[in-house]
């Protein structure tokens, strides 16, 4: 049926970003053993800019957009990226879709002893990268330090047990595929404690528009429920945030009548949160999600983004 073919694959250079790649070579050459598959590896602005915060260096494109120019100049057929670090609107001539399972979704607390986080000691310093994760911790602690932790997992693990953090707060996908489950002290609930990232624990797989022979080959790796999940969540993003790195949050999940989702945007103490949830059929997806914005956005969302969104 199809005769042999080459599939340059695009990744960045970290760890944890080759291991997602080679998870998704490896399916590759399951299902299409006549493919040859190569990966090239790319460092971001992201991977640079290592001494500011997230929300000041840039937008979410931070982590992807060496990827994508190179996609957009034929250098590499698919670039593979943690969903979650993905904008809003793709550049003109790129697609994106799901790949395989969805990693466990939540957020995690890794800690000095396994102390877990109702157990720290007021004032602790606590490490994340993330305004959501801040913001949503801030309410469930209010008095403990949150202070900006940057760098791969190694480093930030690294910094963990040489640093000032007696914890530090990661997605669970990320440990989880580097098989360091043994280091997870407690999962924060993704439903009431701390809604995850827009696609958090999902990996992407980003190509070309025009290149249907890459969109047959790929297409057997997705799944039905991740990609309705996808397809929601991102739809929350793009009419809330685009590119922007804010305090916002949406997790899609099954439920007997489809598929339910809940949403948050939180002012960046935690002390203002707006919720919605919704509930909604596959094909619904992207009207769910944009449902759930403006429910977000009309219930107090707008006069939280009117702060903190860049002017």
């Amino acid at each position: 049926m199809m005769t042999e073919k080459l599939v340059r694959l695009g990744s960045r250079e970290s760890p944890l970003a080759l291991a997602q790649t080679h998870q998704v070579a490896d399916a590759l050459r399951r299902q299409w053993p006549q493919v040859q598959v190569e990966i090239h590896t790319f460092k971001t602005q992201g991977d640079i800019i290592l001494d500011t915060a997230l929300s000041k260096a840039g937008d979410k494109g931070l982590f992807v957009k060496e990827l994508e120019v190179a996609l957009l100049e034929g250098h590499i057929d698919v670039a593979v990226h943690s969903m979650k670090d993905m904008p809003g609107e793709l550049p003109d001539g790129l697609a994106l879709v799901s790949f395989g399972e969805r990693e466990d979704a939540r957020d995690v607390l890794l800690s000095k002893n396994s102390v877990p986080f109702e157990a720290l000691p007021a004032g602790a310093v606590i490490g994340t990268s993330s305004l959501r994760r801040e913001a949503q911790l801030r309410r469930l602690r209010p008095d403990l330090t949150y202070q900006v932790i940057r760098g791969n997992l190694q480093t930030r693990y690294r910094k963990l047990e040489e640093g000032p953090y007696e914890a530090i707060v990661l997605a669970a996908a990320g440990i989880r595929r580097l098989g360091w489950q043994e280091r997870i002290t407690q999962a924060f609930d993704a439903w009431e404690q701390s809604i995850p990232a827009v696609a958090q624990g999902i990996l992407g797989l980003e190509f070309r528009v025009d290149d249907e022979g890459i969109r047959n080959l790929i297409q057997p790796l997705q799944q039905s429920a991740v990609e309705v999940a996808r397809l929601a969540e991102r739809a929350v993003l793009t009419t809330l945030a685009g590119g922007c790195q804010l305090p916002l949050g949406a997790y899609c999940r099954p439920c007997p009548q489809g598929y339910e989702m809940k949403g948050v945007v939180l002012s960046l103490d935690g002390r203002e949160a707006v919720y919605a949830h919704t509930v909604f059929d596959a094909p619904d997806a992207v009207s769910a999600g944009n449902r759930l914005a403006q429910d977000l956005l009309q219930q107090g969302g707008q006069a939280i983004l009117a702060v903190i969104r860049p002017a």
